[in-house]
């Protein structure tokens, strides 16, 4: 007899989609508790630039993997997996349903899939060689070393992108297997979960302009001082914190790499490359239920009615005493 599969709601799409606001209205009419699958909002004093919620935000909704590290500690999609499951299990215990949100589709395809990263250990030896040679020779040099031994990773990772870069090369290295194949074949595995995978999206050309207005809004609200106070304590380009958006090039301005007007302009920008990357990953993920806001005219309510129909085929039910009279009609004509 196959074994029921606990129920999994996800709430993802690209930076500024509104994930935020309509996971707080979907936990509390399913009586969610909601996991961040945020690779920023991990770590504390970091709050502005990763559009961190507020405590006094959160409307009494529990929230799990928010401000539990410290800037210059590592975290990865391997710890974040493992932590990420624990909640899952203590909000299953407490009779809630766990709501994953957040815009890392890496991260939640770890936990949706459960993927296997046994295989998949760092080497830190390994690590350290290639990232000497990529200070020796140059980012291009790195990325050449990956095409030749994995084409299809190549193809996929941009070579500024070190990181990743050197993570292929370390896994080929560590195992003679292609990254690329290992990760083709856990994507294959059935979901973990009976889950609800939503993907909240938008016209792009109004959520470019949204982007722009955040990335304003968080000069305004105090980003260049928030990463000025995480330089005082001692944060670095090199620490994994500080690769997030917003940070590595306010921390360019302060150290007199560039002008204010200048890292604005690429926080901006690659903010747009990175919401466009968001919706191509979610392309490639299977059974996603798009939201797309705009065909529903930005009524909170009929989004909701939408996500709560799509539940209920899952077999998640929503609590039906939160239903609006003009949800339960909108449910009804779905």
């Amino acid at each position: 007899m196959t074994e029921k599969k606990q129920p999994l709601v996800i709430l993802t799409g690209p930076t500024a989609a509104g994930k935020t606001i309509l996971s707080l209205q979907l936990a509390k009419a399913i009586g969610g508790e909601i996991i961040s699958a945020d690779s920023m909002q991990v770590y504390r004093h970091m709050d502005i630039g990763s559009a961190k919620i507020l405590p006094e935000e959160m409307q009494g909704i529990p929230h799990h993997l928010i401000d539990i590290l410290e800037p210059t500690e590592e975290f990865n999609v391997v710890t974040f997996q493992k932590e990420a499951k624990k909640c899952i299990r203590e909000i299953y215990e407490r009779g809630h349903i766990p709501i994953l949100a957040g815009g890392t589709g890496f991260y939640i395809q770890a936990v949706l899939y459960d993927i296997d990263f046994t295989e998949n250990e760092e080497n830190a030896a390994c690590r350290r060689e290639l990232e000497k040679l990529a200070e020796k020779k140059g980012n291009s040099f790195l990325h050449k070393m990956l095409e030749e031994v994995d084409e299809k990773s190549a193809l996929a990772i941009h070579e500024n992108n070190r990181k990743r870069v050197i993570r292929a090369l370390e896994f080929y290295q560590m195992t003679g297997k292609k990254i690329s194949e290992h990760n083709e074949t856990e994507r294959e595995k059935e979901a973990a979960y009976n889950a609800c995978y939503f993907v909240l999206t938008d016209d792009r050309n109004l959520l470019y302009e949204r982007i722009d207005r955040r990335v304003d809004h968080m000069i305004k609200d105090g980003l260049v001082e928030e990463v000025a106070s995480l330089k005082k304590m001692g944060c670095t380009k090199e620490m994994v914190s500080m690769q997030g958006l917003g940070y590595k090039e306010i921390l360019s301005f302060l150290e007199g790499d560039i002008t204010l007007e200048r890292a604005v302009y690429l926080v901006k920008r690659d903010t747009r490359h990175f919401a466009k990357r968001q919706l191509t990953w979610f392309r490639r993920e299977k059974d996603v239920i798009w939201v797309p806001q705009n065909e529903f005219h930005y009524e909170e309510e009929k989004i909701l009615a939408f996500l709560f129909n799509n539940l209920e085929k899952r077999g998640i039910y929503p609590n039906r005493t939160e239903y609006t009279e003009e949800q339960q009609i909108y449910v009804k004509e779905l």
